[in-house]
């Protein structure tokens, strides 16, 4: 090995720990230390923005907030105001969340502008880094909200919507310190932007089975969710004979299990679930007059998915009219399946080739912000394994020689990027 390439070896093995670091930093900002939380405009979420923009900063790059509260960091190419390359993912958690997901691909993104910024190298092209403020939607259940600020799609109506404690996303703004009346300014053109690639973590158990560090995304499978009320007749659970309740819970109990079954019986890839169920009155010696619960259904293509949510909202409305339910069913949330560009792809797998890794491709079933980001460039991804396959759960966990490996990729990938037309 000659000296220069043992000193890329040796700066780029350097990554990781740097990344891990980070995470561990990022991680410690939470609504309460006992379980990781931060979710979209809270003050913790502020304390990580700002923390993300003196590391964007510190690497080289003009950083800024947008409209949204997304962190943006620019670096500039071997003249201003050439067209970017945008790299990003989220750094908001659902609750009780783990470290990784979305700050992993941020994170890592940052540190690779930060080693060609130390080697002073300027690119063809310029680099564009994005924390996206919101891809869980656990506050105001509405996902990709920074990325399709970003994409210009944006839905203005969502500034209606209310967290659980009554709080427009509106107010919830203005108390970040944005003004939610220029959200569109966030918005990109597709001429500003030469591509998008998110690293991530995977979420999944497959290349820790195939025993790889990397893996080359596919396609980001499409997701529907839905929100289902069912309202039957509160009563005493003393007095009133089985054969004459309109039980609420036990009605939802088997839509529930008929969302299962259907999944579970599927041979395709169909995944269902019920991730929030909530009855009311709430008490033990009252039967539920009132249950609200949700459904996500994901299948690796939108024809299928569709049909199976045809087929279970059939299933739930059937359910509803025999136990003499009233039934309000709404889809809240619908993502089409995102297919990975196939020319961006293959530089990905060129630079996981490269770093000595073998190639291996597989899908995304969950959500990413690549999924918004297609309405306004060619997006790629680069999987790195997860200890488990576990995530949003505290036990999620990435190997530094993991984050290590997905550093180095991402670099060589940037360092060799091709703009489609002269790929």
């Amino acid at each position: 090995m000659s000296k220069a390439a043992a000193g890329d070896a040796s700066r780029r093995s350097s990554l990781g720990d740097e990344i891990v670091g980070r995470i561990n930093q990022l991680g410690a900002i939470s609504e309460t230390p006992e379980h990781l939380a931060r979710v979209f405009l809270s003050p913790e979420h502020r304390i990580a923005a700002d923390l993300i923009l003196s590391w964007m900063c510190d690497a080289g790059m003009a950083a800024h907030l947008d409209a949204i509260g997304n962190v943006c960091g620019r670096y500039e190419g071997e003249r201003p105001g050439l067209p970017c390359l945008m790299l990003g993912s989220h750094y908001d958690t659902v609750r009780d969340a783990g470290k990784w997901d979305g700050p992993l691909g941020v994170i890592t993104a940052i540190s690779c502008v930060a080693d060609l910024n130390r080697r002073g190298k300027r690119l063809p092209f310029a680099i564009e880094v994005v924390g996206f403020a919101d891809e869980e939607g656990v506050r105001f259940a509405s996902t990709l909200l920074g990325s399709r600020a970003v994409a210009g799609t944006f839905v203005e109506s969502m500034l209606g919507a209310k967290d659980r404690a009554g709080i427009t996303m509106r107010d919830a703004m203005i108390a970040f310190g944005l003004d939610p009346d220029h959200i569109g300014a966030a918005a990109r053109a597709p001429g500003e932007l030469l591509a998008y690639v998110e690293l991530h973590i995977e979420q999944g158990p497959v290349l820790e089975q195939k025993n790889l560090p990397v893996g080359v995304v596919t396609a980001i499978a499409g997701a529907t969710r839905l929100a289902a009320n069912l309202t039957g007749m509160a009563g005493h659970a003393g007095t009133v004979p089985m054969a004459l309740r309109r039980d609420a819970l036990t009605g939802a109990a088997e839509c529930i299990v008929a969302v299962e079954d259907l999944c579970r019986t599927d041979l395709d890839g169909l995944v269902g679930t019920v991730g929030y169920i909530s009855a009311m009155p709430g008490a033990t010696n009252v039967i539920p007059g009132k249950v609200s619960f949700t459904m996500d259904i994901r299948a690796p293509t939108d024809t299928h998915r569709r049909k199976a949510v045809a087929d279970i909202v059939r299933r739930i409305e059937s359910i509803a009219k025999t136990r003499a339910l009233a039934l309000q069913l709404d889809i809240t949330h619908e993502n089409r399946t995102v297919p990975c560009a196939l020319w961006l792809k293959a530089q990905v797998a060129d630079a996981v080739a490269a770093e000595g890794f073998p190639v291996f491709e597989l899908p995304s079933g969950a959500g990413h912000d690549g999924m918004a980001m297609i309405d306004v460039a060619d997006v790629a991804m680069l999987f790195v394994r997860c200890r488990g396959g576990i995530s949003h759960h505290p036990d999620e966990h990435v190997e530094p020689a993991d984050a290590d490996a997905g550093a180095r990729v991402l670099l060589r990938l940037i360092e060799n990027f091709r703009p489609k037309q002269a790929a």
